[in-house]
């Protein structure tokens, strides 16, 4: 979901749901964490959030995402990796981005998407599928 803001001058920002809501929880965490330290927000959250509104066995089987995967086995097998933007293009709506995947000097997938995170999942999952590990 997309929420167009109008700001002055009659310029207008496109605001991604989802990525509003991380980020609004990013900012409690950190008002806890700076209000009572590091100890405290850690029990809070273990004790308040983690526990009673998460399951990790099923958040890690469902949610290791395309570039975290391509991360681990470059990882295993001692591999650099880069994601590389090939292109970054702003027209009068929303940015548009183009990226690929470098594995020791050599390219591999390329993503596009709204976001650079998009376009390198996109980027990142091509690369899985021509190394045959999806």
């Amino acid at each position: 979901m997309e929420i167009r803001l109008v700001l002055n001058y009659n310029k207008t920002r496109t605001i991604n749901v989802s990525t509003l809501e991380g980020n609004a929880l990013e900012a409690i965490i950190g008002a806890i964490y700076l209000d009572g330290g590091y100890d405290n927000a850690k029990q809070s959250l273990n004790n308040f959030v983690f526990r009673k509104y998460l399951n990790f066995n099923k958040l890690l089987e469902e949610e290791i995402d395309f570039k975290s995967k391509l991360f681990i086995w470059c990882q295993r097998k001692k591999l650099n990796l880069d994601f590389i933007v090939l292109k970054e293009h702003h027209d009068s709506v929303q940015w548009n981005y183009e990226i690929k995947v470098v594995i020791n000097h050599k390219e591999f997938g390329r993503g596009i998407g709204f976001s650079k995170k998009t376009a390198e999942q996109e980027a990142a999952k091509q690369t899985l599928q021509l190394i045959g590990e999806i």
